[in-house]
């Protein structure tokens, strides 16, 4: 039986306010943008044009030429895929163990995992940093990658563990039968079928390296180690700011990310919706 067709206004109503929403969401991004373009005379103009008079790109030729925009950028580079690539490999082996194997304490440890994320991550600064400073690994990248990766595991075993549970316990069980060892079982039949919830994994570690700051800001305290959060707050000072600076980076800051989300769009609906439920 057809649905009844809803009326004209009730449509008109709901692209009304989701336009409104989306007008919200994208006048910020775009002032930034502007404010990037102005020049230095009028940084500080209340002007509304998205495009200002004069507009130019001396900013960001600046922030190429006069700052050291390209090694924090490379900074954030190899500590963001160094966390993604690390949170990913200890999801998908534990998160597999969590769902698959019955264990003494398994459910403690789910537990205690669980608990974690009831607790903002900053009150785990204060022992992080004790633990990385006797291991003489503050200021450096490993350090910072032993943080990212703390903060960010647990959310991403209760993310695989709960892909896992939806792959029928039966395919593991033909695989064995066939020959496959546990290994091969892991690598040749889960991780294909868990891939949307590897891209939600690797996503998650790769935003919480490229654009966390409170962690970086205790950990790297040289210029030359910044990655891209402190590169931004190193324009910011306590008598004045390079708001032109600021606002292009910031908008090259986000370029990557918009990338990463457009690559794995496909992913992310089946990713965020089959992992939550346990058939």
């Amino acid at each position: 039986m057809s649905q009844p067709k809803e009326p004209i206004w009730i449509t008109f109503l709901r692209h009304a306010v989701l336009l409104v929403f989306v007008a919200l969401s994208v006048y910020p991004v775009l002032n930034v943008l502007s404010i990037s373009l102005r020049p230095g005379n009028q940084l500080r103009s209340t002007d509304l044009a998205i495009i200002p008079d004069g507009w130019t790109f001396d900013s960001y030729v600046q922030l190429f030429t006069e700052q050291p925009f390209l090694q924090w950028l490379g900074n954030s580079l190899l500590v963001s895929l160094a966390v993604t690539a690390l949170g990913v490999s200890l999801a998908a082996a534990g998160g597999y163990a969590l769902s698959r194997f019955r264990f003494v304490g398994r459910s403690t440890s789910m537990l205690a995992i669980l608990t974690t994320q009831m607790f903002p991550a900053t009150m785990l600064l204060l022992p992080l940093y004790v633990m990385i400073s006797h291991l003489q690994l503050v200021n450096t990248f490993l350090g910072l990658l032993i943080f990212y990766t703390a903060t960010a595991l647990p959310f991403c075993l209760w993310q695989m563990k709960g892909f896992y549970d939806t792959i029928p316990i039966s395919l593991d069980e033909a695989a064995r039968m066939d020959g496959c060892t546990r290994w091969q079982t892991f690598v040749r039949v889960s991780l294909p079928l868990a891939t949307p919830g590897l891209v939600i994994t690797a996503l998650f570690s790769f935003m919480t390296a490229w654009s966390e700051y409170i962690v970086a800001a205790q950990v790297l305290q040289e210029r030359q180690l910044f990655t891209l959060p402190l590169g931004l707050k190193s324009f910011q000072s306590s008598l004045s700011t390079e708001w032109g600076l600021y606002a292009a980076a910031s908008i090259l800051v986000s370029i990557p990310v918009v990338i990463v989300f457009m690559l794995l769009s496909r992913y992310l609906v089946s990713g965020l919706t089959i992992g939550g439920v346990k058939e």
